[in-house]
Formats: structure tokens, C-alpha cells, sequence
């Protein structure tokens, strides 16, 4: 086996070669004038298993790109296997047609994939699983929340409430509590299909006086999670803390989460950036080893 440090999460993927005592494959890649992506393997990978080390984030087109050059360069370089670990799935959100004349997002990226040259996939904490269900080689999507829990356990949170975003996270926060062996629950979250904008409810959360966390797959603008912090205020909440596999945070939304009140925001380097205190380096290779 041998890791391909994908530009997008070379350190990621140095801390998962460490651990597997694999051999790297650096990456020269650059941008030219016209935008246009250019990516060479700097190491052979001649009859190897070559696992690509490749989250998409924002910028996801960027890095899918990428993702399937290397995968190519891979492939017509004498690969006996193309992995591809990507932490952050782009697009995984776009799995359903909600008006006509829309675009299947995910399956598109999967079949483009597909044609480069992979041949199986790892993700963490994919938005929908089911968007998975089509892709036309194997997948599998691993859950780094019990990590993220584990984080909080180590500073000694423990105990803590652990809050799912919506009841269809409800699993997300159950898995937390495995771990914190405090009380889980879930807020009353709407979103409006077209504007995005998120409206909660209280519902019946007894929170007053604790320590809650919530956790969510993926913190992108901040909107639920300044909502619910809003309404955990209201019911008299110790200390909030906000976590997440997938800490997008785009323009100024770590700035708007931490003035509503959040303590702290704890995210992986699925995606790189300062509040990606957890890394995923142990959890991936352990599934590499599997």
C-alpha cells in the first residue's frame, strides 16, 4: 500500500502513512493561468494498492478534479488498486431531485469517479448514507463522532448533554453519548427548501443547568447552530459547545457562532482549519487496516 498525499490533505495524509508505516507518494500540482488543474505522482505506484488521501471541501470542484486526475495518473501509471479517502464528500447533500429539471448531483461525481479510475471509496460521516447507495464501486462511510466525544471526555466534559441539530441526526447524538454516558436529545429544525433559512423549536429539552454539546456531521454558514444556541439560552444552559465532523464555516460564521453564545467549536481535519483540533488519521487507519 502506499498513501497519495492529495493537495488537499497532505498533513492528513502524512499523519495516516505514519501510522500504517506506508510509503508516501508526494503530489506536484498547480493551478494554470486559465484556472485549469495540472497534477503529477512524484513516486512510483507500479502494481500497488494506491490510496488517495483527497477531502473535497470548499473549493469542491477544485479537488474533485484533482481527486480524478491523481486517480487517472494512478491508474495509467500501473496502480493494481485505486483507493480514494475522502473525508468530506462533496455534493453527498445533492441526492435527491426536489423540482423538475434538477440535476442528480451525487451520482454524477460517483460516476465521474468511476471513470477515472477508482475503485472503491472511504468517507467519514457522509451527509445522507443512502446517497452512497448508487455509486458504482464499493463504499464505505465511517462515523468520527464517537472521536469527536472522545475529545470532550478527555478534557474532562463528561456527562455532558449531547444534541442532535434535528431528529433525523438523533443517531449522531446517541453515538456521542455512548461515549460522554450523559443524557441525548434532538431540536425541532425546519428548513426552508428555497431560502435555506432555519427555524427551531424547544420542544421538551431539559437543559437547564448542563453542559451541552452539539453535534452536527457538517457546520457550514452556522444558521442551525445559532439558532439552537439561541433557544438553549432560553432554558437556561450552562455551556454550549458545537462539534463537528466537517467544520466548512464559511465567510465570518465561526466569528456569528461564537457570539451566540457557543463556547468553543471542535471539528476534525476533514477539513483543514484552526478549529480541526481532532484528527481522523487513527479512525481512517484503522479501516485501512481492515
Amino acid at each position: 500500500m502506499k498513501i497519495i498525499l492529495g493537495p488537499a490533505s497532505k498533513q492528513l495524509g502524512e499523519k495516516i502513512a505514519q501510522l500504517l508505516n506506508a510509503q508516501k507518494v508526494p503530489v506536484a500540482f498547480k493551478s494554470f493561468p486559465d484556472g485549469e488543474s495540472y497534477i503529477r505522482l512524484e513516486a512510483d505506484v507500479r502494481n500497488e494498492e494506491a490510496v488517495i488521501i483527497q477531502t473535497t471541501s470548499p473549493p469542491q470542484d477544485q479537488k474533485l478534479i484533482q481527486l480524478a486526475l491523481m486517480a487517472d495518473a494512478a491508474r495509467r501509471n500501473g496502480a493494481e488498486k485505486v483507493k480514494a479517502v475522502v473525508p468530506y464528500l462533496a455534493y453527498a447533500r445533492q441526492d435527491k431531485i426536489f423540482l423538475q429539471g434538477e440535476a442528480l448531483s451525487i451520482e454524477t461525481i460517483a460516476n465521474m469517479l468511476k471513470v477515472a479510475g477508482i475503485d472503491s471509496l472511504i468517507t467519514v460521516n457522509v451527509h445522507q448514507e443512502k446517497a452512497l447507495n448508487n455509486f458504482p464501486f464499493p463504499t464505505k462511510n465511517i462515523s468520527a463522532i464517537p472521536t469527536l466525544a472522545e475529545y470532550f471526555r478527555h478534557r474532562g466534559i463528561q456527562r455532558a448533554f449531547a444534541l442532535a441539530p434535528d431528529e433525523g441526526a438523533i443517531h449522531i447524538a446517541e453515538q456521542a453519548q455512548q461515549v460522554l454516558k450523559g443524557e441525548c436529545g434532538y431540536m425541532e429544525k425546519q428548513r426552508d427548501r428555497y431560502t435555506g433559512q432555519v427555524s427551531m423549536e424547544k420542544g421538551s429539552l431539559d437543559v437547564r443547568g448542563k453542559t451541552v454539546i452539539i453535534f452536527d456531521d457538517i457546520i457550514s454558514t452556522g444558521g442551525t447552530i445559532i439558532a439552537a444556541a439561541k433557544i438553549l439560552k432560553e432554558l437556561g444552559t450552562k455551556t454550549i459547545y458545537a462539534s463537528c465532523v466537517h467544520p466548512i464555516l464559511i465567510g465570518d460564521a465561526e466569528k456569528r457562532i461564537l457570539d451566540s453564545g457557543v463556547a468553543e467549536i471542535v471539528g476534525t481535519d476533514s477539513v483543514p482549519d484552526h478549529a480541526s483540533k481532532v484528527s481522523l488519521a487513527p479512525l481512517i487507519a484503522k479501516e485501512l487496516l481492515s
